[in-house]
């Protein structure tokens, strides 16, 4: 599905339906270096199950046009834009990496517009090492080896050629080389820059779930007890149940490619199928 936001032209994958704004919307957003097709699996499902499905492209990724932009503000602006652009007045949001602390910060600064927020792969602060942000500026191809390398922690527990012919590595390492030159700093850049998770979890006033990785080395599961207990604290002061955390054992940061069936379990669990909704061939 092609809009345009702000007068650029942007795509939105919809799981393989027609997207239809008057039925309840699931949103997901990509983390740095991606694009929609890391959400295949999940978004595909949630469309055949009740949902109307975006999975987006931000600016300057994938299909999307544009250049990428330069702050975590800046894509959660973009992406509410992107929903009005769409027709959606509310939507349920699922973010990885990047794309997480992106739904947090929509989330958190127009609540009446979101009804769901998962964030998956997340921390706060979501600090770059020194050396990979370095690589992604002087030696893309180097820094795009980091990422694969650290992505996929614990590998040994779970095959990275789950099938003959078919690797995570690879697969995720020809996704990033997709994505335009210059797009990797600048995304690693918000991320490492982006200042106000605590603030926007002090103003969750939706059901919140995290999904983390057990073995994640590029944002490791410590790194997001403050954020789970601030948002924890926020869903407290409005009645609402306290955040749901999903740890995934044997996982490193690349979840939905590494454990895509856990990853669609828990948001399954989490992203209640619509009273009424039906399924769809």
């Amino acid at each position: 599905m092609r809009i345009e936001v702000d007068g650029v032209p942007a795509y939105a994958y919809t799981g393989g339906c027609a997207f239809d704004p008057r039925q309840p919307v699931a949103v997901f957003v990509h983390g740095a270096q991606h694009d929609h097709s890391v959400w295949i699996l999940q978004s595909r499902y949630l469309a055949h199950h009740g949902w109307s499905v975006l999975a987006f492209d931000l600016p300057g990724h994938g299909r999307s046009a544009g250049m990428p932009l330069a702050s975590v503000e800046a894509m959660a602006a973009w992406l509410l834009a992107a929903l009005d652009a769409a027709g959606v007045d509310r939507a349920a949001l699922a973010g990885h990496s990047m794309g997480s602390l992106i739904a947090l910060e929509a989330a958190g600064r127009a609540p009446q517009r979101v009804a769901r927020v998962a964030m998956i792969g997340t921390a706060f602060p979501m600090k770059v090492s020194e050396a990979l942000l370095t690589a992604a500026r002087d030696d893309e191809p180097r820094a795009l080896d980091m990422i694969n390398y650290w992505s996929h922690a614990g590998i040994e527990a779970h095959p990275g050629c789950p099938a003959p012919g078919f690797s995570i590595f690879v697969q995720n390492r020809r996704l990033m080389e997709r994505q335009r030159p210059g797009v990797l700093l600048a995304d690693f850049a918000a991320c490492n820059a982006y200042g106000g998770g605590l603030e926007r979890a002090d103003a969750l006033a939706c059901p919140v779930l995290f999904v983390l990785g057990a073995l994640d080395a590029m944002t490791p599961p410590r790194q997001a007890r403050e954020l789970i207990a601030r948002a924890a604290a926020a869903l407290a002061r409005n009645g609402l149940p306290a955040p749901q955390v999903v740890e995934i054992p044997a996982a490193g940061h690349a979840l939905m490619a590494q454990r895509p069936d856990a990853v669609l379990a828990a948001l399954r669990g989490f992203l209640v199928p619509p009273a009424g909704a039906t399924l769809r061939a």
